[in-house]
């Protein structure tokens, strides 16, 4: 017998114990009735998003929350990143995750992502879309969610493998680095020569953009720069519809690289008003739209990116925030889903507030619903779902319990 499904993903939901709030994380220091509900009556857990000790991005980790593995799946953020931006991918294209920045007169990066810029990122991306660079190859840019954007080179005899730009994660007053070849082929020769030349071209461009002059009038860090990273080519998926007996799959994100992959597994993707992949997004809303499609789908699954934000920013404040909304979420979904649909939530990676960046530990997860048998414990939280009935498992492996309690999976054997 088949069941409904509404999934959770957490952006960046688990972290390390912070001595400001006497050794306990801010999912256990969070106000957080609702989770704690979904903990009392399901079953609790820890997951390694691909294996323990870890560090995954939110491409592979999303894709692991999703069943997938990534080692026969992901060649690179980049073309999914592109996918999420819009930009069309053809055979032999390399493409490229690209934040905007902030750089001083040196060359030294002083905001990865340009205060975190949200207005005019379309026309600062349209100046740099269809450049031709020389060579046969032409670049492609656009704008993504906020400070992201996706860049495409076409043309003959290219290569992924090509350094980053990007000095990397709380890298501020380094340099950006110069692009070299990780091979010793022309193609990799030839891309790294063509991708230099682009981003010394988008600083000229850049430089007295109307966008970035009304950001320094108004005393804003101006977007004066294109970081690189991730290089890779389009590869495809099998949809979840194919791998779990016809599952019709909906996900609801703000954020194009997760609504890029919802894409390539075959779901069925909304957004809107509300539904922002930043720290102003609607809890409600969101839950709202989830109860509306649960009607048509079996699986809906939820995206909430602001907790990876606050994580990055060292912010435990606005996490503890982030967390709460979280769970006005899961309070607004349990209080009107009938008993016969299961809700689960894990997160795709943690994001330690310590770390500002992703690390390889565990995250909570829990599913309540009419299949589940529940265990002891009470709270949701990073030290109480260790002692869950799930054990420590990987993003894959709950991804199946979840399908086998909707009754999604198929018998291994006779």
């Amino acid at each position: 017998m088949k069941t409904r499904g509404v999934l959770v993903i957490a952006d960046g939901l688990g972290d390390r114990p912070i001595l400001e709030l006497k050794g306990k994380t801010p999912l256990e220091t969070a106000n957080t009735p609702n989770l704690d509900r979904l903990a009392c009556s399901g079953i609790v857990g820890l997951v390694d998003p691909y294996a323990p000790g870890v560090p995954c991005g939110t491409d592979v980790g999303t894709l692991c929350a999703l069943g997938y593995d990534p080692f026969e799946y992901y060649k690179g953020r980049g073309p999914i990143e592109a996918l999420g931006a819009g930009l069309q991918l053809e055979p032999g294209d390399v493409a490229f995750r690209c934040n905007f920045a902030t750089i001083d007169e040196k060359g030294l990066v002083v905001d990865r992502r340009a205060g975190r810029i949200r207005e005019g990122t379309s026309e600062l991306a349209s100046s740099l879309n269809n450049i031709y660079l020389s060579e046969d190859t032409v670049a492609f840019f656009a704008a993504g969610t906020e400070h992201r954007a996706a860049l495409v080179l076409r043309g003959p005899g290219l290569s992924p493998a090509v350094s980053d730009s990007d000095p990397g994660t709380a890298c501020e007053g380094r340099p950006m680095r110069k692009v070299y070849p990780l091979d010793n082929t022309p193609e990799a020769a030839k891309t790294a020569r063509l991708l230099q030349k682009f981003l010394d071209i988008v600083k000229e461009k850049l430089k007295a953009h109307p966008v970035n002059l009304a950001r320094e009038a108004a005393g804003l860090p101006p977007a004066n720069a294109v970081l690189t990273r991730s290089a890779g080519r389009v590869t495809a998926i099998p949809p979840l519809v194919e791998r779990y007996k016809g599952l019709k799959g909906a996900l609801i994100a703000g954020e194009n690289t997760v609504l890029a992959i919802g894409k390539m597994a075959g779901l069925e993707v909304f957004s809107g008003e509300g539904i922002t992949g930043s720290y102003n997004f609607d809890p409600v809303a969101k839950a709202r739209l989830a109860l509306e499609l649960i009607k048509r789908f079996d699986l809906v699954i939820i995206h909430v990116k602001a907790g990876d934000l606050a994580g990055h920013d060292g912010r435990w404040d606005l996490k503890i925030e982030v967390a709460e909304k979280l769970d006005l979420l899961v309070g607004s979904l349990l209080d009107v889903l009938q008993a016969g649909v299961h809700v689960a939530i894990t997160g795709d990676h943690s994001t330690p507030c310590s770390v500002r960046d992703h690390s390889g530990d565990p995250v909570p997860a829990a599913i309540w619903g009419p299949a589940v048998r529940s265990d002891l414990q009470t709270h949701f939280g990073e030290r109480s779902c260790a002692g869950g009935g799930l054990g420590r498992i990987t993003g894959s492996a709950f991804f199946n319990i979840l399908m086998d309690l909707m009754g999604f999976t198929s018998k291994l054997g006779a």
